[in-house]
């Protein structure tokens, strides 16, 4: 399949690539891409949607850090121009990287509670949006906007509520609370060490797991769907019931099977 991958060059953009046997067209606004340039510059990415047969959209702002300008910039404007091109270019399937930060305020409400095991909180992609952050809102605005284009232009489109992919060398549930160590924040065995593991053991998406979901977004008969993605952890509060019955997602990572950093 000819796809066309925006944000190629991120850490779920390498995961993509590195796992999964498609003709990458790449775009971001750094490194090597095949398209160098902002979403928000609609006349730059234009060209780069001819004859594709899907995108996987994960370029934007990555972080709740953002401000409202870099959210409306480049999560708003740029997946609405990332869309337009879509559909402008006779591409019928968009996988967009939306985040479990548009439903965050329940994990804030929660937490720590939440990270331990048998918490009995399951959110699904039926309850209710609870952004935490301009990036979350802006993240559910995408959303909506894909719901637009399936309803008035006939698009297939899936939003992934993506849960917590690492580069390579952290891709693990202790991965965040060892870079915490390198960072000097805590000491290996801390209590904020361990409420980073029990944290990521619950959010981890591995990144054959994140390869694989996107695979089967590419091939599933469906209009639209949002799912959450994170690996088959024991004690995630993330649904993903939803995502095998959907797609066929099958995640092989569970974080309850790591004991210590590897």
């Amino acid at each position: 399949m000819d796809v066309l991958l925006t944000g190629a060059n991120g850490t779920v953009g390498t995961a993509i690539t590195e796992n999964l046997d498609h003709e990458f067209t790449t775009l971001d606004v750094e490194g090597d891409p095949d398209y160098t340039t902002d979403i928000a510059d609609y006349d730059a990415i234009r060209p780069a949607f001819d004859e594709k047969e899907a995108v996987v959209h994960l370029a934007g702002y990555p972080a709740t850090d953002a401000t409202w300008e870099q959210a409306l910039t480049n999560n708003i404007i740029g997946t609405g121009d990332v869309l337009r091109a879509a559909s402008e270019s006779g591409v019928d399937r968009v996988i967009f990287a939306s985040s479990n930060h548009v439903v965050g305020m329940y994990e804030d409400e929660h937490a720590p509670a939440l990270y331990e095991p048998d918490y009995d909180l399951v959110v699904d992609h039926t309850d209710p949006i609870r952004p935490d952050s301009h990036y979350g809102a802006s993240k559910a605005c995408g959303e909506a906007f894909g719901r637009q284009y399936v309803e008035n232009e006939g698009m297939k489109f899936f939003a992934l509520r993506i849960g917590s992919v690492r580069d390579p060398g952290y891709d693990h549930p202790y991965g965040d609370a060892e870079r915490g160590v390198e960072a000097g924040k805590w000491n290996r065995g801390s209590e904020g060490y361990q409420r980073e593991v029990a944290r990521m053991k619950g959010t981890w998406l591995s990144r054959r797991d994140c390869a694989h979901l996107v695979e089967c977004c590419l091939s599933a008969d469906r209009d639209f769907e949002i799912l959450y993605g994170v690996s088959d952890n024991d004690r995630r509060w993330f649904d993903i019931e939803q995502a095998r019955t959907s797609v066929g997602y099958d995640p092989q990572d569970n974080g309850e099977e790591w004991n210590s950093p590897p």
